[in-house]
């Protein structure tokens, strides 16, 4: 079955170019041209994958984002047309997979490759732990579904699969201090170029969803100069 990714931007050129390329390398895809009618179509026929201009008319990608988090953790790839590393924390900040930047030179075969990373990082965690739920204290993890309890309450904001995948790597072995590198090739297992700060703005993000059922969340504790671990207690 052909996967699909939703299009979301205001320049019908970006569209048809990047649409154009997917469908050749067997995608099926949708297409918007602002963040109303995105949210609405995504709800009524989820894809697989999302790209999201981050500038756009009637809601701009930044709030289409939060939006969309409420309701599922889909994954979600940031298109902005600028260079400046603030962008880049910000849409991981929001709760951004990853993002592609249109300036300098915008290349649609990495904006590609960049997707099928996301679609291969969902399906290999489905297929490798779908009937493994991680339990320990409070937290259950159920990998098959990306679902998260604390206390027996779900997360009101679901995590992303980035999300997830750290705090599953941190879970599984309470305790263990686990570095920034280590989280990094879990959660992006064919990318480079990430830098240890990106790991500790999913962290930050991470342990704000949690404080959102529990304002004493603490189970995710800082080793400075060595990395994160789940703590025992």
């Amino acid at each position: 079955m052909k996967q699909t990714i939703a299009l979301i931007d205001d320049d019908r050129n970006i569209l048809t170019s990047i649409s154009i390329a997917l469908e050749k390398e067997g995608f099926k895809v949708q297409t918007y041209l602002d963040g109303e009618s995105a949210l609405i179509g995504l709800s009524r026929t989820p894809p697989d994958l999302a790209v999201i201009d981050i500038k756009m008319p009637k809601m701009d990608g930044e709030e289409l984002l939060k939006k969309l988090r409420k309701k599922t953790s889909l994954p979600v790839i940031f298109l902005t047309s600028k260079d400046e590393e603030v962008d880049e924390l910000l849409g991981l900040k929001l709760g951004a997979d990853d993002f592609v930047k249109k300036s300098g030179g915008f290349s649609i075969k990495v904006l590609i490759e960049r997707i099928r990373v996301q679609l291969r990082k969902k399906n290999n965690n489905n297929i490798e732990d779908s009937k493994n739920i991680i339990m320990h204290g409070k937290l259950k993890l159920d990998p098959s579904q990306l679902e998260c309890e604390w206390d027996g309450k779900q997360l009101p904001d679901k995590l992303t699969t980035t999300e997830f995948l750290i705090v599953q790597e941190l879970a599984k072995r309470p305790g263990i201090i686990k570095e920034r590198s280590q989280l990094m090739d879990i959660a992006y297992r064919e990318d480079t170029d990430i830098e240890d700060r990106t790991i500790d703005s999913h962290v930050k993000r991470i342990r704000k969803k949690f404080k959102k059922v529990d304002n004493n969340f603490s189970a995710i504790e800082t080793r400075y100069g060595s990395g994160y671990r789940w703590n025992i207690n």
